[in-house]
């Protein structure tokens, strides 16, 4: 038994240290205000405010029950160590085992101590250089992409796409909603390259396409309000297909930030009220991701846009001719397995950066 109280009397100090490091107390005392606030009788008077405060809770709630869950085995271990003897010790291995892999699967959450990193993601995909080729790429990225997205438990909305001319998309643009969307998908921000036969192409020669990833944290509750003297608010009407009232009315929305140039445009058959809040949601994702890069103070001191995504920044190579390879240019990560990868099998490239 000796071998088994030490290694549980390790466990518990390694636990301590990272259930600090994660904060887990403090979040219990924030999930506790918030319980305090939806209990009074006049809670859902404003609607959208509690309905904020509600997505609020069950976010928070998500990131504490695994700690919580944990902690409650653990103390259940301890407890039959401590009234335990030699014959249980077996039994009680077995289990201190199984905690240690689950430890070990906490840990893992440690590394997204980011801003943002709980928050939801919007996430968009650029068509680049390639012509239809690249849009067929881009279109197949997204393909890749929602299959990882559902299959990590997070629930894609796309908010508005570009249909190419012949095949596959220009650009598109989702939310993608769920605990650590955009901890764990930001760093798919990037240009990503394809080598293949072309099947656009009468010769079936070899062609080299792009499209760029951009992954956004979506700020629900701004720090600070963008001055409307800065906006250049356009409605125009939506080339999309969808209800009746698509190309019939002017829904489409287009905003432009006009210290930074930053233009977002929102298309679907949505109200043009619902385009314009999205719109907003979205520029001010971009904006407050971009003072957070800039580490300013306030809105008003960002530069100008960021060019960080620009094409020259590539992250990865999908490879499908004359040999199958996907190799991550940053971390060194590499597969021949390409058919997985792009039916969503991603976590060895996520994890790895």
């Amino acid at each position: 038994m000796d071998a088994v109280i030490k290694q549980a009397t390790q466990l518990r100090q390694e636990f301590d240290q990272a259930y600090k490091k994660a904060s887990i107390d403090t979040l219990l005392e924030q999930l506790n205000e918030i319980d305090i606030q939806m209990s009074k009788a006049d809670f859902w008077k404003d609607q959208k405010q509690a309905a904020t405060i509600s997505k609020s809770h069950s976010d928070l709630s998500n990131r504490v029950e695994p700690w919580s869950r944990f902690t409650t085995e653990l103390s259940e271990l301890e407890e039959m160590i401590s009234i335990g003897d030699s014959t249980m010790e077996t039994e009680l291995n077995d289990q201190l085992e199984s905690l240690k892999s689950e430890f070990n699967n906490l840990k893992k959450l440690l590394r997204f101590d980011g801003l943002y990193d709980h928050n939801d993601a919007i996430f968009s995909i650029y068509a680049g250089a390639g012509g239809t080729d690249a849009q067929d790429w881009a279109q197949m990225l997204l393909r890749m992409y929602t299959r990882w997205i559902e299959q990590s438990g997070y629930k894609p909305t796309i908010i508005d796409q570009s249909g190419g001319e012949e095949a596959g998309i220009k650009s598109v643009t989702m939310e993608v909603q769920g605990d650590l969307a955009y901890g764990k998908l930001k760093n798919e921000q990037g240009v990503h390259r394809l080598v293949r036969l072309s099947p656009f192409n009468s010769d079936n020669l070899r062609q080299t396409s792009f499209a760029k990833v951009e992954v956004l944290p979506k700020i629900d509750q701004p720090d600070e309000e963008i001055d409307d003297k800065d906006l250049k608010i356009d409605v125009y009407r939506s080339g999309g297909h969808g209800g009746q009232s698509v190309n019939t009315t002017d829904s489409a929305v287009r905003i432009t930030h006009l210290p930074t140039g930053i233009t977002v445009s929102i298309q679907n058959e949505r109200s043009q009220l619902q385009n314009k809040e999205m719109a907003m949601t979205i520029l001010m994702s971009r904006l407050t991701q971009l003072k957070h890069d800039q580490h300013l103070e306030k809105l008003a001191d960002i530069k100008g846009a960021n060019q960080s995504a620009e094409w020259g920044n590539q992250i990865r190579n999908y490879v499908l001719h004359p040999y199958k390879m996907v190799k991550d240019l940053r971390s060194g990560v590499e597969t021949s397995a390409v058919e997985d990868v792009l039916d969503g099998k991603l976590d060895q490239f996520i994890e790895s950066v």
